[in-house]
């Protein structure tokens, strides 16, 4: 039976089953190896020394007194890295430029943010490196910082970028600004759209920026030999992607340098570009022995990125019965010190649930003094949709139309052109909002001071260059490495796909992570591209270690390759009249390697394309403390279309991680800047991420439309459990107050600010 009908019929012997996870045994007892877990002899600690300023220009760096400190080997500065070009580059579902990249890493003409590196010490303990950062004396000339976008936009914001001019903008303008660039995207007329019209909502929302929580701090470890031959071991989400951005920066050849991936303590977007790396490798070729640079909890808070903050406006036009007939936004997004937002993805995604024939999204990328944001799962995607998700519900409630009905009766399907450009196959948008509204959840009581929010999102989801490669071992085991960090499971889908091609148990694959010398290049881990790409590579791979076996047995055989077919594990005669001879195993084959060609493996480089677009709908209920504002997640539940899910547990726990996220974000999560410029809550006592205590039960519906272009039917999930949480979030709490909150967090003093404010308005 081919894939395709196994598809079809829902036949498989692996695919859609539940395994134990193959990293779960060495996770569970601690032998599993983070970022910091790799010690090399005589290796050095390595610190760096973060600027006190929001913004400042650096007159002078002394560093001589560190240097002569006995212990410490090695001192870098600005000084330690060359210039840069400007070109950009993908990370991930972003764009980089070396030029930001390297004064990222390191500042040179000015600390562009509180916690921006200034130098780096390595040294033979921490105690001594602490030591020397204190003896490093920096001059400084303090300037006028700037913290939100809108302040940023205006004309008399402090500039960050003498050189930097609004790009996307006729003509370009002659004075720097920090509005690095415009962009807009749409279809249709809007102007007409709004005229045809009954009833149009405009409203604005700001969410603040919000970090990505990972546990696991950024760590590495850099050995640079004298020849110039370098390792580095380092928590990433793309090993490759930090081998070329290394190799760039310090003007390295790629095959110079090997990188390896440890496990992974969390990602989530935010571990898709360097901080610690460049600085690490330099330091242990200026020293000449291993370095060891882990981050603590407060540089990762001020220093590596958060997502953006934004201010969202929209602006949303529909008939008596429903029907949208126009839809225009304007997004404003902070970038961070240097330009570089998700405000591209942000514009693509906004209303992108919905067939709209007239759509105007213009979304703006603007600078301002706090650390580059990094992407966060969907990156720039929930922020407008919660705008976007708001505004559809209190449409509904202005029509008197439920929620769902609403959204149903404008539901994107296949064939609706998406604003930013493709038309859309096979999705199962319409399945979710139906599996919603026929769901226990929608129709359960609620009690006083209780609220039901529903909200949906879209990602468009990537493929990209992935490599596999499966060798098959004398016993009729199978290795299977791929060019991919696991950071959600991939490595129980890719060995579920590959067994289930080669017809072989599980629990004769190894799935293992190759380091960058081991395969070829292999795009990062993001996009909720691995189990689409990586997989379909995986697939691509198992195809060729079949067409090997048949070959073998045909040699064996003394028939012709076309007569031998493989089916569940063996090689079988097509037919009677390609002889009798009993079926053989791969383990079989393999016994007999040496003697029919010598070892058997099968290898697959490709550049996936096909990726399909994921869609969800979300349905939670809360309940407000009218006398503390706080608000309590009573009910959740995830319903979403993943193609097909490889590992349904993993999916489902994908759906609640974004879900937990989306919670996070919506009610409490932010950061907090003193009137200096400088993060006040830098560490999760203060930072508040939600807990175990703070969460129900979130309940999970995996839908299943097949992506026609993977062989599984695999579409992302990743991403899209995110994206519609803080929107769900903010209608259960509009419910269940009686007053829409335009900002994030929905935090206790916001709250009782909102509800002192309907109080005012009854007196």
């Amino acid at each position: 039976m081919s894939t395709a009908e196994k598809l079809e019929n829902g036949k498989f012997k692996w695919v859609g089953t539940r395994p134990v996870r193959p990293d779960g045994v060495d996770k569970v007892t601690g032998r599993a190896r983070f970022g910091a877990d790799l010690f090399l002899p005589g290796m050095l600690v390595g610190r760096v020394l973060r600027s006190p300023h929001a913004h400042a220009r650096i007159k002078s760096i002394d560093t001589s007194k560190a240097e002569a400190l006995p212990g410490v080997k090695a001192v870098v500065t600005r000084d330690d890295f060359k210039e840069m070009p400007s070109e950009s580059v993908a990370a991930g579902e972003m764009m980089i430029d070396y030029r930001d990249m390297t004064r990222n890493i390191m500042a040179r003409e000015k600390v562009l943010y509180d916690g921006h590196a200034v130098a780096a010490v390595a040294a033979a303990s921490a105690s001594v490196a602490r030591k020397a950062l204190k003896l490093i004396k920096v001059e400084y000339e303090v300037l006028p910082h700037v913290i939100g976008v809108i302040e940023a936009m205006e004309p008399g914001a402090p500039v960050l970028h003498e050189a930097m001019f609004t790009e996307g903008v006729e003509p370009t303008p002659d004075t720097p600004s920090n509005i690095a660039a415009r962009n807009e995207l749409g279809r249709g007329d809007v102007e007409a759209g709004f005229k045809k019209a009954d009833i149009i909502l405009e409203r604005t929302f700001d969410t603040a920026p919000v970090h990505q929580g990972y546990i696991e701090n950024h760590a590495c470890v850099a050995s640079v030999s004298e020849d110039g031959k370098a390792e580095l071991w380092c928590s990433t989400q793309g090993h490759y992607m930090v081998r070329a951005f290394c190799a760039k920066l310090l003007g390295m050849d790629i095959s110079d340098l090997r990188v390896t991936a440890s496990e992974i303590g969390g990602g989530f977007g935010g571990k898709t570009i360097v901080y610690l790396e460049p600085v690490a490798l330099v330091l242990s070729q200026k020293a000449h022995h291993p370095v060891k640079m882990v981050m603590t909890r407060e540089e990762v808070f001020r220093a590596t990125g958060p997502t953006s903050g934004a201010n969202v406006w929209v602006k949303l036009g529909a008939t008596k019965d429903g029907k949208i007939t126009a839809a225009e936004a304007v997004l404003k997004y902070q970038a961070g010190a240097f330009p570089g937002s998700p405000v591209g993805p942000g514009c693509m995604c906004a209303f992108a649930p919905y067939d709209i024939e007239n759509v105007k999204v213009v979304g703006y990328d603007v600078v301002s003094n706090r650390p580059k944001v990094a992407a966060y799962r969907a990156p720039g995607a929930p922020i407008s949709e919660y705008a976007v998700e708001c505004v559809v519900d209190e449409l509904a409630e202005k029509l008197g139309l439920d929620p769902i009905e609403l959204r149903l009766k404008n539901a994107a399907k296949e064939g609706t052109q998406a604003a930013y450009g493709p038309k859309f196959g096979p999705i199962g948008f319409v399945e979710t909002l139906e599996a919603a509204k026929s769901h226990p959840h929608y129709n359960a009581p609620l009690g006083p001071n209780q609220g039901r929010g529903v909200a949906s999102g879209f990602w468009f989801n990537i493929g990209g260059e992935s490599c596999a490669t499966i060798n098959i071992n004398e016993d009729g085991t199978a290795q299977l490495m791929v060019g991919t960090p696991d950071i959600g499971g991939s490595r129980a889908s890719m060995a579920m796909m590959a067994a289930e091609e080669l017809g072989i148990d599980l629990d004769k694959v190894n799935p293992v992570i190759g380091d960058t010398g081991s395969l070829g290049f292999s795009f990062l881990t993001g996009g909720s591209r691995v189990t689409f790409a990586t997989g379909k590579a995986v697939i691509v791979a198992a195809g060729n270690v079949i067409t090997d076996l048949r070959e073998r047995a045909a040699k064996i055989w003394d028939i012709p390759v076309d007569a031998v077919e493989w089916e569940d594990g063996f090689a079988r005669p097509t037919s009677s009249n390609a002889g009798e001879f009993d079926p053989l195993s791969l383990a079989d084959i393999a016994a007999m390697a040496a003697k029919t060609g010598g070892p058997i493996a099968g290898h697959a480089q490709i550049n996936a394309q096909g990726a399909a677009p994921g869609f969800g709908t979300h349905i939670v209920d809360v309940e407000v403390d009218k006398e503390t504002g706080r608000v309590t997640v009573l009910r959740y539940t995830v319903i979403q279309d993943a193609g097909k899910a490889i590992h349904p547990s993993y999916v489902e726990g994908q759906y609640q991680g974004g879900a937990a996220q989306g919670i996070g974000w919506a009610l409490n999560e932010e950061y907090v800047y003193g009137e200096d410029g400088r993060m006040q809550n830098t560490g999760f006592l203060d930072y508040r991420m939600p807990v175990a205590s703070d969460l129900p039960m979130i309940d999970t519906q995996i839908i299943e439309v097949p992506n026609p272009n993977h062989p599984y039917g695999v579409r992302g999930v990743g991403e899209t459990p995110l994206v519609p949480a803080m929107g769900a979030v903010a209608c259960a709490v509009e419910h269940a107050l009686g007053t829409r909150l335009n900002e994030l967090p929905m935090s206790p003093p916001r709250v009782l600010k909102a509800i002192g404010a309907i109080g005012e308005a009854q007196a």
